[in-house]
Parts: C-alpha cells; structure tokens; sequence
C-alpha cells in the first residue's frame, strides 16, 4: 500500500513538472495549476532531527518520497518553490532558512545555471539560437556556489551537497552533458569547504533509460522514487547520532 501511495503521489508530481516544461498553446493562457504537494507545509513531529532540502523541480520531485522514508526517523521540510539558478539562492538563502535550527540541510543548484535563455529568463531558448547563452556562466556559477556554502555553513548544520542530475540529448535549452562541467566546478567549491557530496547524478545515470524522461531533465515516478533512495540514505546517515 505505501508503494501504491509513492507511486500516486509521484505520478501528481512530475505531472505537475512536466506541465510546467511545456509551453503554452500560442494565443491560450496557461490553465492555474494545482498547489503541488511538495510543498505544503509540515508539523514536525517533537523529537525528530529537522532536515531541509533545497533545489529545483528534481528535487521537488523526490521531496514526498524522501519523506517517506524517513518517516519517523526526520522531519523532512523543503524550500517553498523551485530553487532556480545560484543567484536565486543569493537573493533568497537568507529567506528560506528563516530562524529555525537545521540538523541537516541538503542542496543543489546546476540545471538552471546551465540553461539557456535569451532576454527573458523565464523560458528556455535554443542553444544555437544567435543571442542565447548559459543563465549563469560556469565561472560565475562557482563564484556563487562558494558564497551560498559560506551562508550554509553558518547554521551549523551538516551539508550535504547534491550534485546535478544527467541532461539528456534533445533536452530543451539545455545541452547533453554540460552537467558534467557545472559538476566538476562545484566539486571543487565542495572540496575546499569539507562539504560531502550526495552524487545523485551517477546514481541516476546507473538506471538513466529506465527512470528519466525522453528528452527531458526530469523523470517518472519511478525515477523519482529511486532518486529519492539515494537522497534519503544520504540524509539518514548525516543525522544526529541518538
């Protein structure tokens, strides 16, 4: 019954991301979607280590069934939205921590930054398209990296970095394999600051055909449910030690 309920509840899920992936019919406003219930807000249970994730749409899609299963072991929260690039985090990290006390935090930045846009950031453009070019500069994407660290660590909370999952040939304004480059940068920021890394991108690329979606950065059900097995091992491990 608990698989049945993950699988439901994923399936809303990446529903609810994909439809954001798509683009609206010409001349058709985009129907309101439903409030996602990754983000809904939680009650901790007394007791329990806090955790907080922080990400985009991948990491909304695993959030319910990292809950899962930690269910009785962690209070398992998420930021109120999709964490976007890096300088989405700088202008918001200070927000989404607000003044509660994180035994764990797990983070990741990377498919926004390496995206492709135009004038306006909100939509994707095609990397060839003359004027396109990265969100954030692989350089740039570092620099921010390193300061996001340096605000985490403030906390005093154990950080566990996630790595940035696999993009994929004919993914839209993005370019296959670029994940790799944005990974190795911010290894290097990771390395430097004593910050484990939960490396979610070659757990994913072990099951790559079987868990994403055609041409797509994001997954199944399925998929997420397996990302989200990696992700809560990782936590589970960083918890207090009772």
């Amino acid at each position: 019954m608990k698989t049945l309920l993950v699988s439901v509840v994923g399936l809303a899920v990446v529903s609810n991301l994909t439809a954001a992936d798509a683009p609206a019919a010409k001349g058709k406003a985009r129907a309101p979607r439903a409030p996602n219930p990754a983000m809904a807000k939680i009650e901790d249970v007394p007791g329990l280590p806090r955790v907080l994730l922080i990400g985009d749409s991948i990491s909304i899609g695993y959030t319910l069934p990292v809950r899962e299963l930690l269910k009785g072991k962690a209070n398992v929260h998420r930021i109120p939205t999709n964490g976007g690039p890096t300088t989405n985090g700088l202008a918001h990290l200070t927000e989404w921590l607000g003044d509660s006390r994180w035994d764990v935090i797990h983070f990741n930045w990377g498919l926004h930054d390496l995206k492709y846009i135009q004038e306006d950031a909100s939509k994707r453009a095609d990397p060839k398209a003359p004027g396109s070019h990265v969100q954030v500069p692989l350089a740039d994407y570092e620099k921010n990296l390193t300061t996001l660290v340096g605000q985490l660590k403030k906390t005093g909370a154990k950080l566990i970095w996630c790595n940035t999952t696999p993009v994929p040939e004919g993914s839209d304004g993005r370019i296959l394999g670029d994940e790799k480059k944005y990974n190795e940068a911010a290894a290097r920021v990771m390395t430097a600051a004593g910050v484990p890394t939960d490396d979610l991108c070659a757990h994913a690329n072990s099951k790559l055909k079987d868990v994403q979606l055609p041409a797509n950065v994001h997954y199944s059900p399925d998929g997420y449910k397996y990302l989200a097995e990696k992700v809560a091992s990782d936590i589970e491990k960083a918890l207090p030690k009772k």
